[in-house]
């Protein structure tokens, strides 16, 4: 799938592009496929897991697409933590600040 982006910047991650809206695409198909067929399945249905299995290997793809985008974003809030955390340390001992 090469017309996924698979390699992000945090700044870039940031930004809405074609993959939020296939993730969130496939979002709703795949909670809708795994509601329906979740329920199919309590009634032992074989359209149920199929529609069940469908709903789940979407759900999979979604995660695919998806992940690294949000791996950018957390690696990139994790680091602003850190240094607002290393600020706030420094103001609470009383020391100067950048």
């Amino acid at each position: 799938m090469g017309w996924i982006r698979r390699d992000w910047t945090p700044e870039a991650a940031q930004h809405w592009t074609r993959e939020d809206f296939i993730a969130a695409a496939l979002s709703a198909l795949s909670y809708g496929l795994i509601i329906i067929g979740g329920t199919l399945s309590l009634v032992a249905s074989v359209t149920g897991y199929i529609t069940l299995a469908a709903g789940i290997a979407l759900a999979g793809l979604m995660y695919w697409v998806i992940d690294p985008k949000l791996r950018a974003v957390s690696t990139e809030y994790e680091r602003q933590q850190a240094e607002h955390l290393e600020r706030m340390e420094k103001i609470t001992r009383w020391e100067k600040h950048e």
